[in-house]
């Protein structure tokens, strides 16, 4: 059976995956008509299995050495694929509940890391459930994947990529452009461990799930507009004024606290562009809990984003993940612990497609997933999603510190709504008399 070495990034994924946190994405696409399950299973076989990561397993001889995909001459679709459906009377509460089950299982290592659930019965439709190792691919790898398993726009929008790199570095190479990154490394270390907090604690094995309305992206634009905020800066300030009502309802104090969030920046080359696997770093980002009103909240968000964006913190965790891949999962785990400790929660935002796709023949309504949150530090992790002008935010955390996600999605519908309403007022202007010029 052929064998290929796994590249250094996507290897220190697959060592962050553990019994309580695996790192495995769960997608859900909600479709407003029944799927055909065998037209599902024949697009699959089509178009999922042309790419080789979804043939193939992972394999590593041993602890020190570096994880191998190999291919599996004996796969078998059925093991991949299944087919289930809800109660009748179950609705939105019933499906949350099983994406959330299957969030709590691992993968079976023994096969490639993917499997995918057809579920009937909901609300007049169906749902595809994915779940993947985050070792295949990140969220713009996905994307790629997406753009064949569903029938898309004749024009999708395509990621922006970063002009190509010169070649794949050596370990040696890496290590010294790391130290010529050292001070934003070092920066993180020399943050205090994020304070105790419901999104800390003891983890068990069981997620919990949840999922906000669809939010306008129109609306999320003209909110921004007025102070040159991105979608993603106004995004992130409706969660953080969401967590900040969880936190008070929680009996935490905000207004005294940090709170920090893990997020992912993309560093996909245009030479990378289209290919599965990891390419982005992680930065640091403060989310501005403690400010009282909404309008601080964006003023802080978008200047820490702004930041981050500008700094090479981004581009140094990725060589460290690149090194970490290349060394023993023990020595990885060590590396977590630390960084993890600076975070709550693992924060994401992907981009889909802007116009309605079809699934197996059925358009899709909705399009969502969860972020995992690997490791033994952070027990959440929040993704947001666009497609077909809204945006979606979803919510999966440890089951025991988070027990009712549903409070966050909720709180940031509300927060968005009062972020648009105040956007919409006029704004008031003053009389300074005749031939006066404010």
């Amino acid at each position: 059976m052929a064998m290929h070495p796994m590249n250094p990034v996507d290897a220190a994924w697959y060592h962050m995956d553990g019994p309580a946190n695996p790192a495995i994405v769960t997608a859900v696409a909600i479709t407003r008509r029944p799927l055909d399950v065998d037209r599902v299973r024949r697009d699959v076989q089509k178009r999922l299995l042309r790419f080789d990561r979804f043939r193939q397993r992972v394999v590593q001889p041993s602890a020190l050495t570096t994880p191998m995909w190999e291919d599996v001459p004996d796969f078998d679709l059925d093991a991949h694929l299944v087919h289930v459906a809800l109660s009748a009377s179950g609705g939105e509460a019933a499906l949350r509940s099983l994406v959330a089950g299957l969030a709590s299982l691992p993968l079976d290592h023994r096969r490639p890391l993917w499997q995918a659930h057809v579920i009937d019965n909901v609300q007049g439709g169906s749902a595809f459930v994915m779940r993947y190792h985050h070792c295949i691919g990140d969220g713009t790898a996905m994307m790629t994947v997406a753009a064949k398993l569903f029938d898309m726009p004749r024009h999708p929008v395509r990621p922006r990529a970063r002009p190509a790199a010169s070649a794949q570095p050596s370990v040696i190479d890496t290590a010294m452009l790391l130290a010529g990154e050292a001070g934003a490394v070092l920066s993180d270390l020399a943050k205090w461990p994020d304070p105790a907090s419901p999104f800390k604690g003891e983890f068990g094995t069981r997620k919990s799930v949840a999922w906000s309305l669809p939010v306008p992206i129109d609306t999320v634009k003209a909110i921004g507009a007025p102070t040159g905020a991105k979608v993603n800066d106004v995004l992130v300030a409706a969660l953080s004024g969401a967590l900040r009502s969880y936190l008070r309802r929680r009996g935490a104090e905000p207004d005294d606290t940090t709170l920090r969030a893990m997020v992912p920046i993309d560093l996909r080359t245009t030479a990378s562009a289209g290919e599965l696997g990891n390419a982005f770093g992680l930065v640091i980002l403060d989310l501005p809990v403690s400010a009282t009103t909404p309008a601080a909240r964006l003023a802080r968000t978008k200047a820490g984003m702004d930041a981050l964006k500008a700094s090479a913190e981004a581009p140094a965790m990725q060589r460290l993940l690149d090194l970490f891949g290349r060394g023993p999962k023990a020595l990885e785990d060590i590396a977590c612990d630390i960084f993890g400790s600076k975070a709550s929660l693992v924060l994401t935002n992907v981009k889909g497609p802007g116009e309605r796709i079809l699934l197996a023949g059925a358009p899709v309504d909705r399009l969502m997933f969860c972020v995992p949150h690997p490791g033994q530090q952070i027990g959440l992790g929040a993704s947001i999603m666009s497609y077909h002008g809204m945006a979606t935010l979803t919510i999966v955390a440890d089951a025991g510190l988070v027990p009712d996600p549903q409070v966050i999605t909720q709180a940031f519908n509300r927060e968005v709504a009062a972020m648009g309403r105040k956007s919409q007022r006029p704004r008031r202007t003053i009389d300074l008399g005749p031939g006066a010029t404010p």
